[in-house]
């Protein structure tokens, strides 16, 4: 049997940089009655849930496959908070006051060319404190045949996200809903109303905080004007 004495020297171990330290795993959260309900008005199922929440991910290079060559040939490492690759994906975690700026240059440099955006979603975290509220874009490049999601956040209280309309028109609506349903205010945009609830709606509903059952149904008296008699926006 060796001694300890007779050990072989290893090398120190190499102290990962701190900004790739994993983020520690947050104590389960019990959670009983979603969404604000705490009766017997609870009708999501989730009565008496533990949330176990995941560290935030932040991949270190070599990333694999093309999305180092995306991330080199975007070359914008000063707008860029945080890469992400998790299930084959790649996504960019984006300064909001940036981001027009990055998707003007990820459709338009011929090394990237993600001509074609396959939507914008809202996601409500509200335990991310200072960033409770997100805002994905999906990007195909047709091109070169390749994916790639571009996430930013901003704090609830101060829910602004610049537009990306005048980069991809499609945006229109995409970001109109995610106004609707998560109450992001996308600066810039040409007519941000609500798209799927009534104008004078109170709230908004695919936020984690919205009461999911248990409350009065609040859409009564709605009627749908004639075509004629609809906002327009010109």
């Amino acid at each position: 049997m060796t001694s300890p004495d007779n050990l072989p020297e290893v090398p120190d171990a190499k102290v990962p940089d701190e900004a790739q330290a994993p983020e520690p795993v947050e104590a389960p959260v019990v959670r009983r009655g979603m969404f604000g309900v705490h009766d017997s008005g609870d009708t999501s199922g989730f009565g008496g849930l533990v949330v176990r929440r995941q560290p935030r991910l932040s991949t270190p290079r070599p990333y694999g496959g093309y999305f180092d060559e995306i991330v080199d040939a975007l070359g914008m490492d000063d707008a860029i908070e945080r890469v992400v690759v998790d299930r084959g994906e790649l996504t960019l975690h984006v300064k909001r006051e940036r981001l027009v700026e990055v998707c003007q240059k990820l459709r338009d440099d011929p090394e990237l060319r993600f001509e074609l955006s396959l939507g914008v979603s809202g996601v409500h975290y509200p335990h991310l404190e200072g960033e409770e509220l997100h805002s994905l874009i999906h990007l195909c490049s047709m091109t070169h045949n390749r994916r790639v999601r571009v996430e930013t956040s901003c704090p609830d209280a101060d829910p602004h996200i610049p537009s990306t309309v005048g980069v991809y028109p499609t945006h229109d609506w995409h970001e109109r809903e995610a106004y609707d349903f998560f109450g992001i205010v996308y600066d810039g945009h040409p007519a941000l109303t609500r798209i799927m609830m009534p104008d004078d709606w109170d709230g908004h509903p695919q936020r984690k905080d919205y009461p999911l059952g248990g409350i009065p149904v609040e859409y009564r008296g709605a009627t749908i004007p004639s075509p004629d008699h609809r906002r327009s926006y010109s």
